[in-house]
């Protein structure tokens, strides 16, 4: 379940390090080809918020295969766009369809409650790993064949998954009789029911805000001076960045312990920490690396903690609460990509750092105001 929920939303992150070989390809701007990634994450939010009730309503196992099967459809058509106006079209369905990690995600989250937190971060490795080594196996791609086979392998990964999950995966029933708008209207009824719910989907929004505002902005970044990289070794930060995928059980074992307020306190002062550093040595590839490790632990402690939390809250919704949760979360990070393209246009890379840093410190103001 982590591989294919890494696979999965991989498709999602594979447009950061060739935005430049896009916009070169159809002759377009660079804040043109920033779009796309911002459009992928609107489309996944859409599908977050209208797809994923469905996994508290009908069979999860099917859910999941058929939205794996549109995938493998929307990746092969990508492999043949003819203008950036298809690109952008299809971006927001990759988007849409990769959702079937969010219904991966509660599935496995309720199959044995005791160790949730664990077994969370299993899963949440997975999906790290899977964003960060779609920019090293992207920008290898890209550099030494074309960015349009980027999308043709990964239709082909689809694939193979796709068959492996209709072998393996268990059939789960669901509780949820109603209909469909039934459940939309129980989604939004969670955001009133629990105010945890909605710190945490706060939180996670600004942060994941963060991170998506970064990778984008850091193509460009290295792109240009003092650094000069091309696609495939700006993709190999990425690799770099998988240290901290790999914190994850660890942090979901501290929150089974019911430690998440000082977790949550630990990873946005890590957060902090690594954007003072790059603030401080902009021009160090050295020191970028070493604040790429300790932001992407941060980011991690941050979203398995919030995740194992508000999966103790109402197991047969769960579905319904992961909604409100992610889509806050990926909404932020469409949010940040757009405002720190915004900032690079404006004010380059000092400005995308200042308002990383904002964005984090009233993240860090609304966990310290939540109860224990």
């Amino acid at each position: 379940m982590a591989i294919a929920a890494g696979a999965s939303v991989a498709n999602i992150y594979y447009n950061q390090p060739i935005l430049k070989d896009i916009s070169s390809t159809f002759n377009v701007t660079e804040s043109k080809a920033g779009i796309i990634s911002m459009l992928s994450q609107i489309g996944y939010g859409l599908g977050l918020f209208f797809i994923i009730p469905l996994g508290d309503k009908i069979n999860k196992k099917n859910l999941i295969l058929t939205l794996l099967s549109g995938l493998i459809v929307t990746l092969l058509l990508m492999t043949i766009a003819s203008s950036i106006q298809q690109v952008w079209i299809l971006s927001i369905l990759i988007g849409l369809l990769s959702v079937s990690v969010q219904v991966i995600l509660p599935m496995a989250a309720s199959l044995n409650p005791a160790s949730r937190g664990k077994t969370v971060g299993t899963i949440f490795t997975g999906i790290l790993i899977g964003i960060l080594a779609a920019r090293v196996f992207s920008g290898f791609i890209a550099e030494w064949l074309n960015w349009r086979y980027v999308y043709g392998f990964s239709a082909i990964l689809i694939s193979v998954i796709t068959l492996m999950l209709k072998t393996t995966l268990p059939a789960v029933e669901n509780e949820f009789k109603g209909h469909y708008f039934q459940l939309l209207q129980s989604v939004i009824y969670q955001i009133k029911r629990f105010p945890l719910l909605r710190d945490a989907s706060l939180v996670g929004a600004l942060l994941f805000g963060v991170f998506c505002s970064f990778w984008t902005v850091l193509t460009f970044h290295l792109s240009g001076p003092p650094f000069f990289y091309h696609s495939d070794i700006i993709g190999l930060f990425g690799l770099v960045a998988i240290a901290g995928a790999l914190m994850a059980p660890y942090v979901g074992k501290l929150a089974d312990k019911g430690n998440s307020k000082r977790t949550l306190i630990l990873a946005v002062l890590m957060i902090i920490f690594s954007l003072c550093l790059m603030k401080l040595l902009p021009d160090s590839t050295i020191v970028l690396v070493v604040a790429v490790i300790i932001l992407d632990i941060g980011i991690q402690g941050m979203q398995v903690t919030n995740v194992a939390m508000i999966y103790t809250l109402d197991q047969t919704a769960h579905s319904r609460i992961n909604t409100i949760y992610m889509t806050s979360y990926f909404v932020g990070g469409a949010l940040g990509t757009f405002v720190g393209l915004q900032c690079w246009k404006y004010g380059g890379w000092s400005l995308v750092v200042w308002q990383m840093l904002v964005w984090s410190l009233l993240a860090l103001g609304i966990i310290l105001k939540r109860r224990k």
